[in-house]
């Protein structure tokens, strides 16, 4: 296997698993709301992340666990408060796509790219996953950590893509303001299993 094949793979691997990430960009592409603006913040973000693993900063999280300590509490909160905003939604009621002509309509873009950088940055196993265990697999190939990586950030290009352009075929189910209701519950969960997990360590 090339190091650029097993960089894709392994890259996919990590990023299937439904998280915060994930959910947050399917319910953006369902709304078709900043929908490019999301998926490129979450790929340059993993592509810094999974360059930094490859280029020997996983040494430093190793050595510097208290980093993760402070993104896991920072983490849990946010997700808590997000966990809140969805369930309220979820509870009221009362959104559905409201599409025009020229594009969506509904938050502006400063919250949604900070939530989703939030999302992204405070994510603890961003830095167990992406950069020190994708930085450790980058190093089994010596000089060509690079083409590992450089495979690694392939995948998750392909995979946000997917995730956020896909999610706009699923539009007409989420026409009525109930899907809407059931899929910010479905998040409000997600969120709170997703903190619980980071709080338990």
């Amino acid at each position: 296997m090339t190091p650029a094949l097993h960089g894709f793979l392994s890259g996919l691997s990590l990023i299937l698993a439904i998280g915060s990430q994930n959910v947050f960009v399917l319910r953006q592409g369902i709304r078709r709301e900043h929908v490019l603006a999301v998926v490129l913040v979450c790929i340059l973000s993993d592509a810094v992340l999974i360059s930094a693993g490859a280029g020997g900063l996983g040494a430093l999280v190793r050595a510097a666990p208290e980093v993760v300590v402070v993104a896991r509490c920072a983490g849990v909160v946010f997700l808590l408060a997000y966990a809140a905003l969805a369930a309220r939604r979820a509870i009221r009621g009362g959104e559905s796509m409201q599409i025009e002509a020229g594009g969506s309509r509904g938050s502006a873009l400063a919250p949604v790219l900070a939530t989703t950088l939030a999302l992204t940055w405070l994510n603890p196993h961003v830095y167990l996953d992406t950069v020190l265990l994708l930085g450790s697999i980058a190093a089994t190939h010596g000089g060509q950590a690079w083409l590992f990586a450089i495979g690694a950030v392939a995948g998750s290009t392909v995979w946000f893509t997917a995730l956020g352009v896909g999610a706009r075929r699923l539009g007409r189910l989420f026409s009525s303001p109930r899907s809407w209701r059931v899929l910010d519950g479905v998040v409000a969960v997600t969120m709170v299993v997703v903190a619980g997990m980071l709080a338990l360590g």
